[in-house]
């Protein structure tokens, strides 16, 4: 019998053991215990200025995955991000603001072709596609915990652009997807929205240049532009796409940086 004890004492302490080698780097840096502090090594020097905000989904199930994939130093292809945020709400620093975190990959907005050095990456808790092939949708005590974040990092950064990970990469990526409530950041500060059409002569790929998409790959820049400002559009609506597209040129044009009150308002 003592022998069984000591088994089951020995189990219970290496799987203590266990759990704290993925959480000792977390430390509470707020007392609501909403927002914590931890630690992934996978980020480098900045060779840019932050001007842009990118936003993922884990494709990942649970928090626990998707912290341990931002912090592991061992897998190759090692990614991390500023933050994660859960489904709940809680939110995690991984990388410090001033660092390059490495979440988005090869891509290219406008002139810009460093994302990783001129962006703020965050990460949602978010399978993305569910097993029956439908789009997991965003809690709203996360979107609201996005927009509080947004809306802080807005104070210390003259943010351009708010950006999907599809809009930064359309040939590779599709987070946060089309199911993503752009409008309702928009309508909170964060970001840009218009539900207005523009008639334009001119290509749809030109105008998509101007926004800043990257259209070497034509289809996959019309597709990601159609996630982001105009999910109607994936049925193929072309025309209207291109009405849109004018119609978000011209908020893009009108849009200066950000900057903000003490309250993270534009």
């Amino acid at each position: 019998m003592h022998t069984i004890t000591k088994i089951i004492s020995e189990a219970i302490v290496l799987a203590l053991c266990g759990l704290a080698l993925i959480c000792s780097s977390c430390v509470h840096i707020a007392t609501s215990g909403k927002k914590r502090m931890c630690r992934s090594e996978n980020f480098n020097d900045r060779k840019l200025p932050v001007s842009m905000i990118v936003l993922h989904y884990t494709a990942l199930s649970t928090y626990k995955e998707s912290m341990e994939r931002l912090s592991d130093t061992n897998c190759q292809g090692r990614v991390s991000a500023h933050y994660l945020i859960d489904r709940n709400g809680d939110t995690y620093q991984l990388v410090d603001e001033s660092k390059r975190a490495w979440h988005a990959g090869i891509g290219k907005w406008r002139e810009v072709t460093d994302i990783n050095s001129a962006s703020i990456g965050i990460e949602l808790v978010n399978v993305g596609l569910t097993s029956d092939g439908k789009r997991e949708e965003y809690p709203a005590a996360q979107m609201q915990a996005l927009i509080a974040l947004c809306k802080d990092i807005q104070r210390r950064h003259k943010i351009r652009f708010v950006l999907g990970h599809s809009d930064v990469a359309p040939s590779r990526k599709q987070d946060p997807g089309e199911n993503f409530d752009w409008k309702r950041l928009a309508e909170n500060g964060v970001g840009i929205w218009t539900d207005s059409f523009i008639e334009s002569d001119e290509d749809l790929l030109k105008i998509l240049t101007d926004i800043g998409y990257d259209t070497s790959v034509p289809d996959k820049a019309i597709v990601a532009f159609q996630r982001h400002f105009y999910p109607a559009g994936l049925n193929g609506d072309i025309d209207m796409t291109k009405k849109r597209a004018a119609a978000v040129r011209d908020v893009f044009f009108q849009k200066r940086p950000i900057t903000c009150d003490a309250e993270g308002n534009p």
